[in-house]
């Protein structure tokens, strides 16, 4: 469950009738617990309560009361033995009239009316594994008012299907960000009294004419005070301000509502509004009208902790810098000020606006201290909102990240200026357009953000209404700064449409022939990058980290390069997390780039506490690694003496080759002599996990013989008929041998190193074991034939392990390993025969080792919390001997490793090449 099916399953629970009995139960299933697990509880199997509550271990303890112990029951669970023993990380009691609880991890506690517990769902959110609590707990709000504007999004296109097509969903998307707006401004003292237009609705509408009732609401605030004599607008509209800036210009249509709807109106505007947090509302708001998003509700939050990584070191910290330095100086702090007036940030893939909401509270609270320093505390701001622009490709996130801009200007006004001055600058709303409604990767950036002391050229009188192809506001800027950052759609080469590939096709085509390769972000970095050709910026973007990575590398870092620009700060891989109870995310880097860069460049990354750390660097390459700007080739062969390495064989069978060890027993039982066709083969999880598996293995001068048996036959022609049925047109040949693999690369006269293809970035070492000549390989791992063993010492080393993790693609976190562009690559000193001696000893000892705990799997083994003393020895052992015959000594740390293997590298190619 996500963060908004549980607020609306807390919701449900509340408004039903308590019972006592059932509550605990049904507390937990909102909490996304199974059936299974609350039949164990409701059974007593599972409950290790000592008071007659529930309790459910490593989790909570709960107890319902008699009217008015509330407390009391409290402190009983907090003093209960079981509570203890059960390590229950909370403790909850309540009578039906009020509810108390505490976190026994923080100490932090809830204590409220019954009916109001969901307004705290975030409190407890831990229960259903939901890691990013914190950020819910301070914004629960935003959760509850976006489930409620879903549900009332969906009712409505159910009543009014004409207003969910293509043709009219503008229509509804701008209806709703007119809702939006109207549930904060009752609440904030834009209108003049609160909750007026809630209770205006309440009042004046019922089922049939609620509609009427909201579009005249509307007109009013369309209409000027100067020009209200003549509107004939109704008394209980004419209430209502001026509120204009586009907002509510056009169409005053509204949809329909039924009796349903209407209820789910006046619920939202029931909600406490002043407590909208636009850092977090809009990102969840846009899914609402999306409708493959919706799916995924409150999937979308991205936290500003992790804004903050790009932001911070893009432009905050310099400026927080510049703020110490300034002390109380009143000259430097009026210059500090000055500058920040003219920063712009620009996001090109603005979405529903977070970075630059984030951005422009982070200003405005440097400003504000400034200010407070000088002794001008109510001056007003000199931060224009126009600063802060943006493109985004769908209409109604380009809204909400007006309306969010909009609502974090009044909200900073309200915090560092007061009430009433917020409210006296607030309306009208101004007209003025800083977002674009458009396809970031063919418009012209410079138009949309244009060079220092120019303006944009095309004008218009309307913020929300129009679709815009470009930025419609004059101004000019001179001599301020520029900052380009976002976070772009990802979207790897299989996933892209065609019009997505059209996209990449305009910026690359004509640059590298191997574009249909690249992610789709990589389109934001180019243009980042030829926008950087026309006026000094610094950009820095959310990325999938493997446009660092394996093949991409080659192909997009050395057309950024040759414009000049240079990498100058990065935050290596990290999990973008999202609100799910699985804390789904995906696994990104942060990359900036600039073609003015300084001396000092900075590398961000987690350390395994999950701690930020930051090294300083005089380059940053492609790879993310402070080491000079070296591109990683795919080699097809090393020259050095080493293996080689090739892929598995491949049997394309539609499984008919294959047999677990159940179905070789039965086959073998009933014809023996079909022993010397079936081999053990060895897949990923066979090699990793030691899962048992079989296939035919069949030469061509066997075939014969080996069909004369009924079962091998049967299969074989299955086989015939899978491949020549088959839609890939490499496949259908293969029918001619339906009795061997599709592709056979070799087989062991004597033994076989094996690699796996991927695996958990959570082990130490990479997974290599030794096979004998009768396994047969297949294409889930590499295989080194008959290969000498001090080749496993390179393997798994963790010199190796550096080294793939980093010129290697990642899936996600987990290595996905290459044999071209890891192994062959792989810089290697000149061995003697001692060191290949020594070596081959190191790979013995760790083979050894494995061996004394026969039949342990690669993965029971290599777990790191479990991996046995002696195994850990014989790999520290093999690392002594393998870096000692790099540099003497051991390394300190997998940074200097990499920046030796880099060096290593460039000296390698640099001697190629000078060969010739």
């Amino acid at each position: 469950m996500n963060a908004v099916e549980i607020e609306q399953a807390v919701t449900d629970l509340a408004e039903q009738p308590f019972d006592a009995d059932e509550f605990p139960f049904a507390f937990l299933e909102a909490f996304g617990n199974k059936p299974t697990t609350l039949k164990k509880l409701r059974s007593g199997a599972s409950n290790k309560s000592d008071l007659g509550g529930v309790l459910q271990t490593n989790n909570i303890h709960v107890k319902t009361c008699a009217p008015g112990t509330v407390a009391e029951t409290l402190t009983v669970l907090r003093a209960s033995p079981a509570t203890a023993r059960g390590k229950a990380k909370y403790i909850l009691a309540t009578d039906g009239q009020t509810l108390e609880a505490e976190d026994l991890t923080s100490g932090d506690t809830i204590a409220c009316a019954y009916k109001e517990f969901p307004n705290h769902f975030g409190f407890f959110l831990t229960l259903a594994g939901i890691s990013t609590v914190r950020a819910i707990k301070e914004n629960a709000f935003d959760i509850r008012a976006t489930s409620r504007l879903n549900r009332l999004y969906v009712e409505l296109l159910k009543d009014n299907p004409d207003w969910g097509t293509a043709e009219r969903r503008p229509d509804m998307n701008h209806f709703m960000a007119r809702l939006i707006f109207c549930f904060f401004a009752e609440d904030t003292d834009i209108f003049n009294g609160t909750g007026l237009f809630t209770a205006t609705i309440d009042q004046m509408s019922d089922r049939t004419n609620t509609h009427e009732v909201i579009g005249e609401i509307f007109r009013a605030m369309n209409v000027k005070p100067t020009d209200r004599a003549g509107a004939s607008l109704p008394r209980w509209a004419d209430v209502f301000p001026y509120v204009n800036g586009g907002l509510f210009s056009g169409s005053v249509e509204v949809p329909g509502f039924s009796r349903i709807a209407r209820s789910y109106l006046l619920h939202i505007g029931n909600l406490d509004w002043t407590q909208i947090n636009p850092d977090i509302f809009g990102s969840m708001i846009q899914a609402v009208a999306d409708d493959e998003e919706r799916g995924a509700l409150g999937m979308h939050y991205t936290s500003v902790p992790n804004i903050l990584k790009v932001l911070n070191p893009l432009f905050l910290d310099d400026l927080n810098a510049a703020l110490d330095a300034a002390g109380d100086n009143a000259r430097k702090l009026l210059n500090l000020r000055g500058r920040i007036a003219r920063i712009r940030v620009f996001d090109p893939a603005c979405g529903s606006g977070n970075f630059l909401v984030i951005a422009y509270k982070q200003l405005r609270a440097i400003e504000a201290e400034i200010n407070r320093r000088r002794g001008e505390s109510d001056r007003k701001t000199e931060i224009p909102l126009t600063n802060f622009r943006g493109i985004e490709i769908r209409d109604f996130s380009a809204e909400i990240a007006r309306l969010a801009l909009i609502i974090a200007e009044y909200q900073c006004d309200v915090t560092y200026r007061g009430q009433k001055e917020a409210l006296a600058a607030f309306l009208p709303l101004d007209a003025q357009n800083w977002i674009t409604c458009g396809n970031a990767l063919r418009l012209d950036w410079l138009s949309v953000c244009p060079p220092t002391g120019t303006g944009v050229k095309l004008q218009s009188d309307d913020l929300f209404q129009t679709p815009l192809d470009q930025a419609q506001i004059d101004f000019e800027n001179e001599g301020g700064e520029t900052y380009i950052c976002g976070n772009p759609p990802y979207l790897g080469s299989t996933w892209q449409s065609k019009e997505q590939k059209d996209d990449l096709k305009r910026i690359f085509d004509g640059r590298t022939k191997s574009w249909k390769s690249l992610d789709y972000v990589a389109g934001w970095f180019m243009k980042a990058a030829d926008y950087g050709l026309h006026t000094p910026t610094v950009s820095a973007f959310v990325s999938t980290n493997s446009i660092c990575q394996g093949s991409q590398v080659p192909i997009l870092w050395p057309l950024i390069f040759a414009t000049g620009h240079e990498i100058v700060f990065a935050h290596t891989s990290f999990r973008w997390a999202n609100l799910a109870s699985y804390n789904a995310g995906v696994t990104v880097a942060i990359v900036a780039i600039s073609n003015h860069a300084g001396v000092e460049r900075k590398l961000f990354a987690l350390n395994d506490s999950g701690e930020t750390v930051v090294q300083d660097a005089a380059n940053i390459n492609a790879y993310l690694v402070a080491a000079p700007d070296i591109i990683i080739a795919p080699k097809s062969k090393a020259n050095d003496g080493r293996a080689l390495m090739e892929w598995g064989n491949k049997p394309t069978d539609g499984g008919n080759f294959f047999m677990n060890a159940d179905e070789r027993q039965a086959l073998l039982a009933h014809s023996p002599q079909a022993a010397k066709f079936v081999k053990r083969f060895l897949g990923a999880q066979e090699f990793i996990r030691g899962q048992e598996r079989y296939c035919l293995w069949i030469e061509d001068v066997e075939r014969g013989e080996a069909e004369a048996i009924p079962e091998i036959s049967r299969r074989v022609a299955a086989v015939a008929e899978m491949r020549a049925s088959s839609k890939a047109a490499e496949t259908r040949p293969a029918a001619e041998f339906p009795h061997r693999f599709r592709q056979i690369q070799s087989v062991a006269e004597e033994s076989t190193l094996v690699v796996a293809r991927v695996s958990s970035e959570g082990r130490e070492f990479l997974p290599i074991g030794l096979e004998g000549k009768d396994t047969i390989i297949g294409d889930r791992n590499f295989a080194l034939y008959d290969a000498p063993l001090w080749n496993m010492a390179l393997i798994a080393s963790r010199l190796h392990w550096v080294w793939i993790g980093t010129v290697c693609v990642r899936l996600e976190m987990r290595f996905s390993y290459s044999n071209t562009l890891g192994w062959n690559t792989f810089p290697v000193p000149k061995l003697t025969e001692k060191n290949r001696a020594d070596l081959t000893a190191a790979a013995e000892n760790i083979l050894l080792a494995r061996e004394a705990h026969f039949p342990a799997t690669i993965a029971d083994l290599y777990d790191p919390e479990n991996m046995p003393d002696n195994l850990r020895a014989a790999h520290d052992h093999n690392d002594e001997v393998l870096e000692r015959i790099y540099i003497g000594r051991r390394f300190k740390n997998d940074t200097e490793r990499l920046e030796k293997l880099f060096e290593m590298y460039t000296k390698m190619t640099t001697k190629v090449g000078a060969n010739g």
